[in-house]
């Protein structure tokens, strides 16, 4: 970006190439921050010397010295514009479409910043494809006919792990998981960070011109000691040697973070080590020869890596996108059926978690509940998208709130909400209500601000296997708290039109037991709760029924046998 506002973009090599002159305009590893909200990327803006806009709490904005922020959303389009225009050249003309690749665990916030970044570069996206089954595509697993494979990917700023069954040409995910903050970035940073305790500089008193260079410097010893058993760094006038083994223990740390992914996605799928045929090996940081030994250790094989590491995600993107233009020499279409990391779903009364589609469930997929009102005369619905796998809604991710209204104001009970859950072959989420007397009808595109952080989906998980009891025993307790409440309001109404069918000391048996209930419910004592709301019923179960005779009576007044036999279709 020229500081005389007179705008060049640079992408790719000759951009990494100048980050020492031009530190404060240059922008590396930008998917770390797609999707995500400035509290969630503030050690990665420290790291990378970013300055962001502390103003904005929403998405994170760059700021650029002799220009206006940007967002990771706009420098992302950059870059898929550049891409463009090199397609433009071969293909003699414009692309159709384009199959863009994501990390696996890629949440719909991110996703969805992807594909707008895409329209923003003027793509249309065919579809987002989940990187592994890139690699799987790229591998021509699909040609091996059956087996179970692993699909182990670690680039520069993210990780995934994604078990895969193939049966003919069928890719199924069985799992995935991962952490979109995670990769050969952190490598590069324990190396700075070794390399500055080597020459006794303090990394706070750097400026970050030098900093950017010092990773750039990095991230090439790197490469060199994947092929070599030391390296020199140069910072200035003073240099440092980093030999392999220095290397491997400041990198030992981020390698054993994926093997807590790899374990989960393996428990997901009902699966061993043992049970898996092959492990592809996918992104640039896999040539680290500290990264296939552990892949090795932990999978009991050595792992596939024919193909230039760097290079599958993109081939296998460019085959689908083959495949989806209708006309591939490939042969048959390959099917895909990707998964959610998480599981979705919607709040409903007393804040528990109704879920609609659970994690590691094959998309596209769809569901849907029917819900009604518990208030008389309610004439709109607020709707909470929630997204994990904990029992109560305020343990989850918010994702987004809409209402349906202009219901018309009948009694509780009555309305007939249907709320439909869809994800696409995107993994992009949209959600729809409807009530089914009137037609009325309300939808949404979740697009959340800002995406989970790796920590927030680690932490969910989590939460979610060691609250598992304790979150399932809150919920009963809140149910069994909405049926009591339930049965009270149903009571009071009844009593306050009809006492006059109330009989002998009938008003006060139903009022002890009522008084006990309403106490119970201050309570944590669900089994209480339960069996007063029993008892409640079974006293009011004769004034209920004289209720119903009364009704009855009135409804058949002046109408003879046959009349009634033939309405009721007896006759």
């Amino acid at each position: 970006i020229d500081p005389d506002k007179l705008v060049t973009v640079v992408v790719g090599a000759a951009a990494r190439d100048e980050v020492f002159q031009h530190a404060a305009r240059t922008f590396t590893s930008v998917k770390r921050f797609m999707g995500r909200a400035p509290a969630d990327c503030q050690a990665d803006a420290a790291t990378f010397r970013y300055r962001v806009d502390a103003s904005e709490d929403r998405f994170v904005r760059f700021l650029v010295e002799g220009h206006a922020p940007v967002t990771p959303v706009e420098v992302s389009a950059e870059v898929l514009r550049a891409l463009k225009a090199r397609a433009v050249e071969c293909l003699f003309g414009e692309p159709g479409g384009a199959v863009i690749t994501v990390p696996a665990y890629f949440d719909d916030a991110q996703r969805q910043a992807t594909k707008d970044a895409a329209r923003l570069a003027g793509l249309e996206v065919l579809r987002l494809l989940n990187e592994p089954t890139a690699a799987a595509i790229a591998y021509g697993l699909d040609r091996r006919g059956t087996g179970t494979f692993a699909v182990y990917d670690l680039g520069g700023g993210t990780f995934d792990i994604s078990i895969l069954r193939l049966d003919d040409g069928v890719f199924q995910v069985l799992s995935t998981a991962g952490d979109t903050h995670l990769g050969g970035d952190d490598f590069d940073r324990g190396l700075a960070g070794l390399v500055l305790g080597k020459l006794g500089v303090d990394p706070a008193r750097i400026d970050d011109r030098t900093q950017r260079h010092l990773l750039l410097q990095a991230r090439q010893v790197k490469h060199a000691l994947s092929l070599g058993d030391s390296a020199t760094l140069r910072l200035g006038e003073a240099t440092a040697t980093v030999t392999r083994a220095e290397f491997e223990a400041v990198a030992l740390p981020t390698v054993e973070r994926t093997t807590a992914s790899c374990r989960r996605a393996l428990s997901d799928a009902g699966l061993s080590p043992g049970d898996i045929d092959a492990v592809v090996m996918v992104g640039g940081s896999t040539r680290v020869p500290l990264v296939r030994a552990h892949v090795e250790q932990l999978f009991g094989r050595e792992p596939f890596a024919d193909l230039d590491p760097d290079q599958v995600v993109a081939l296998g993107a460019a085959m689908q996108a083959d495949l989806l233009s209708g006309s591939s020499s490939l042969g048959d279409d390959i099917l895909l059926l990707d998964v959610i990391p998480l599981s979705l779903g919607l709040e409903v009364m007393g804040g528990v978690t109704e879920k609609f589609i659970v994690r590691c469930s094959p998309i596209p997929v769809n569901a849907s509940h029917t819900f009604t009102t518990h208030v008389d005369r309610q004439t709109a619905v607020d709707l909470h998208v929630v997204q994990g796998d904990r029992e109560l809604a305020r343990d989850n991710r918010s994702l987004a709130r809409f209402e349906l209204k202009g219901l018309p104001p009948m009694p509780a009970g009555v309305p007939r909400v249907k709320v439909d859950f869809l994800v696409d072959a995107d993994g992009l989420l949209r959600v729809s209500a409807r009530e089914e007397h009137t037609g009325i009808e309300a939808q949404v595109e979740v697009k959340p601000s800002y995406g989970l952080s790796e920590d927030e989906i680690e932490r969910m998980l989590e939460d979610a296997i060691d609250h598992a009891e304790t979150d399932v025993d809150e919920r009963l307790l809140i149910e069994a708290r909405v049926e009591a409440e339930g049965i009270l309001a149903a009571l009071d109404k009844a009593l306050a039109s009809d006492a006059v069918l109330l009989v002998d000391d009938e008003a006060d048996r139903i009022g002890v037991v009522a008084s006990a209930l309403r106490a119970a419910m201050e309570t944590s004592d669900r089994a209480r709760i339960a069996d007063l709301s029993k008892d409640l019923d079974a006293a009011s179960a004769p004034f209920a029924q004289r209720r119903i005779e009364r009704d009855l009576t009135r409804a058949l007044a002046g109408r003879d046998a046959d009349t009634v036999g033939k309405q009721l279709g007896l006759r």
